[in-house]
């Protein structure tokens, strides 16, 4: 894998009540600013038309992702085709989070350790 890990997050429109209580804001800047990503970003709904084409826009093969939004169960439903589209199998390059019902610092937890995950697969395709 190629640079640091890629964050993106959803956040179902900003009106979903799993997200009351996360400043989106605080988990991005922190992420930007004191993990090892590349960038953080912010799509309202990846589960629609636009989020497909931002996907399109965005993904690169031989990348690791970490994506926070709905089950992970769902994400590699509904955006399989858009990754396997881009060169990137979900299942290898792909962390899927399920942040929902979390506060702002639960998130930042998982997220931490999320990024902890992807700097070993990092590390061990880059021993491969």
């Amino acid at each position: 894998m190629r640079g640091k890990p890629r964050f993106i997050l959803c956040n179902c429109t900003g009106e979903c009540p799993g997200f009351k209580d996360m400043n989106f804001w605080q988990l991005l800047n922190y992420i930007r600013n004191e993990l090892e990503s590349e960038y953080a970003v912010l799509h309202p709904q990846l589960c629609v038309d636009d989020g497909e084409r931002f996907f399109e826009e965005i993904l690169k093969p031989d990348t690791l992702y970490v994506v926070g939004a709905c089950d992970p169960r769902m994400q590699k439903k509904m955006f399989r085709d858009a990754f396997e589209k881009a060169g990137i199998n979900f299942d290898k390059q792909v962390i899927p989070l399920d942040l929902r019902s979390m506060t702002t610092e639960q998130a930042l937890e998982k997220v931490k350790q999320a990024f902890a995950q992807a700097q070993a697969k990092a590390g061990a395709a880059g021993q491969g």
